[in-house]
């Protein structure tokens, strides 16, 4: 059964990556606000020092949001399948909302907490892009020849491997052109290019903003080129949404503060927004509008929701290790589909396979934050793959 990776515009998890390393530290409500009060996001040749600009909850309750709907997406593409397929529509925003996070979080946050920091910014993208690259083909392999039973030396040298490195890492297609293998965790590919395609801009000029809004340009026009000749290329469609979010992080303190002020307007354009999909579909266009609303709302909701209810700690968390809560949740789906009382058993018990797979996702997170903050071996591993 394949994930969401084979179906929207992109379809992967998604690492919006975490702001700061830190375990868990739960701020005020209103706090982000007041923290991103900063003048605008240029780097500087001054001496390296980033600005002391803490985490912004609202974002990681974002993350964890989107999470949490990507267990409830797979569950359902995982237990009931193409007979299920009338949600995908209303849940196609997911894979690309991870990435649209993920860039507006480096003009939010990242440019301005390494404000005067040199070319350390530049190099922390380009070292974590590099990363995602070696976390998804050490993913992938370990799949392929762990659970497929390929031979080593076939998948290494083979046609197969060819075929598949081209729809792994140029194209996004979920599967070979052969039609034999699914590729998973795709969206880490389209992040790790975000991430090296900024770190490159930011090196390059200092005219920050005006080089991603001329990159953001030259991408649509690549899409729309593309599409004209009826191709399709997964990961330059999910690269334009991750460079939409960060000319949309761009936006000044004020302008945020009035969407969040103002959820009543988000909430009834995202109604219109949902009958218009009902009555015409998901165009492209209709697709980037959802992520634009989806976030928003979830970012609103983050900002104004207070942060001492437990589902909500353990949401905020979960955004926190993002990455990890994607990874985890396809493996506890993966391993649940396999236990095949749960699928034979009707809708109770599918709907308790959906709970656990939250629990136990939910649970590891926990658990590493937990191991985090108590052994550094821990934190260090986890830094070493994650951060």
């Amino acid at each position: 059964m394949q994930s969401q990776s084979s179906q929207n515009l992109g379809g992967r998890e998604a690492e919006t990556w975490r702001g700061k390393d830190e375990p868990m530290s739960i701020h005020g409500r209103s706090e982000h606000i007041e923290l991103c009060a900063l003048a605008e996001s240029q780097l500087s040749s001054a001496k390296p020092k980033p600005t002391d600009l803490s985490r912004d909850t609202a974002i990681d309750f974002t993350k964890g949001a989107l999470v949490l709907s990507m267990v409830l997406y797979h569950w359902l593409n995982y237990f009931f399948g193409h007979h299920g397929q009338y949600y995908y529509d209303y849940l196609r925003f997911l894979t690309p909302s991870f990435i649209f996070i993920t860039g507006f979080m480096i003009s939010q946050i990242q440019l301005r907490r390494y404000e005067n920091s040199g070319r350390s910014l530049p190099k922390r993208l380009f070292v974590r892009g590099l990363k995602l690259l070696a976390l998804f083909s050490v993913l992938n392999a370990l799949v392929y020849t762990g659970l497929s039973g390929v031979q080593v030396p076939y998948s290494l040298w083979g046609e197969s491997l060819r075929s598949l490195s081209w729809a792994a890492f140029v194209v996004g297609a979920a599967i070979t052109p052969d039609g034999q293998r699914a590729i998973i965790f795709n969206i880490l590919v389209p992040i790790a290019y975000l991430l090296i395609v900024s770190a490159g801009l930011i090196v390059l000029t200092k005219r920050v903003r005006f080089a991603f809004c001329c990159t953001l340009f030259v991408l649509i026009v690549g899409v729309i080129f593309i599409r004209f000749w009826d191709l399709e290329n997964v990961y330059l469609d999910l690269l334009m949404v991750g460079v939409l979010g960060i000319v949309v992080g761009f936006a000044q303190t004020k302008q945020i503060a009035f969407v969040v002020r103002h959820p009543y307007i988000l909430t009834m354009l995202y109604c219109l927004f949902l009958a218009v999909i009902t009555t015409w579909g998901v165009p492209l266009p209709l697709e980037i509008a959802s992520v634009i609303l989806t976030t928003a709302l979830l970012y609103t909701a983050g900002s104004r929701l207070a942060t001492s209810g437990t589902a909500l700690r353990r949401t905020i968390l979960l955004g926190k290790y993002s990455l990890l809560g994607y990874i985890a949740q396809i493996a506890v789906l993966q391993v649940l589909r396999r236990i095949s009382w749960l699928s034979q058993h009707g809708v109770g018990a599918s709907l308790g396979a959906l709970l656990l797979g939250v629990l136990l996702t939910v649970t590891v997170v926990e658990v590493v934050d937990i191991a985090r903050q108590k052994s550094k071996t821990a934190d260090d591993l986890y830094r070493l793959v994650f951060a």
